[in-house]
């Protein structure tokens, strides 16, 4: 990449510290393909702050406005390594990639499909509901030897199953519908 390091030795090892810079003079290794008129109509298209400091981005570098990446960063209220993480997008995936948000939907590594289908049907279940939250953690380590955090399984039933604490008065199991309407009729 176009990124120049320098350590400084003479500072222990853990007071260490590691420059990075960017001399902006030097053109970097890769070219800007959009023209700078093009970053502009983009960059007012853009409907979030995130995406249009994105475009931003690539507009300073494209007009070479600063004279170190760290004023750059500075300038539109970014880290560094969120920079350098924008440039990597876009030379290796293209300026629609970089301005896109992947949605970061991963598996869990806790709650296995097994885990989660066993909360699904005991969540749905009318015969053995789940007490609460701490129910469903003691029979997750029960059931299947997994030990899973009060909160983080209150978090991942909520956004799975859209549980919550508060319910509405239980229908007895065995109650009798005819009768039920019945006497909705007669009221």
């Amino acid at each position: 990449m176009y990124l120049k390091t320098t350590s400084y030795t003479k500072l222990t090892l853990k007071c260490r510290i590691f420059f990075v810079y960017l001399d902006m003079q030097n053109t970097p290794s890769f070219s800007i393909k959009e023209s700078i008129s093009e970053l502009k109509s983009l960059r007012l298209k853009q409907p979030s702050l995130t995406k249009q400091k994105r475009v931003d981005c690539l507009l300073y570098l494209k007009m070479a406005k600063f004279n170190t990446r760290q004023d750059l960063a500075d300038y539109l209220g970014v880290h560094i390594r969120t920079q350098e993480r924008w440039l990597v997008i876009y030379q290796e995936e293209g300026i629609d990639s970089m301005l896109t948000n992947k949605p970061k939907n991963k598996a869990s590594k806790i709650i296995t499909q097994q885990v989660h289908d066993g909360l699904k049907a005991r969540v749905n279940s009318p015969e053995a509901p789940l007490l609460g939250y701490w129910d469903a953690q003691r029979w997750v380590e029960e059931e299947f030897g997994v030990k899973v955090k009060y909160h983080w399984l209150r978090a991942y039933m909520i956004k799975r199953f859209k549980t919550k604490l508060k319910t509405p008065r239980k229908n007895h199991i065995k109650k009798d519908e005819q009768a039920v309407a019945a006497f909705l009729k007669t009221t």
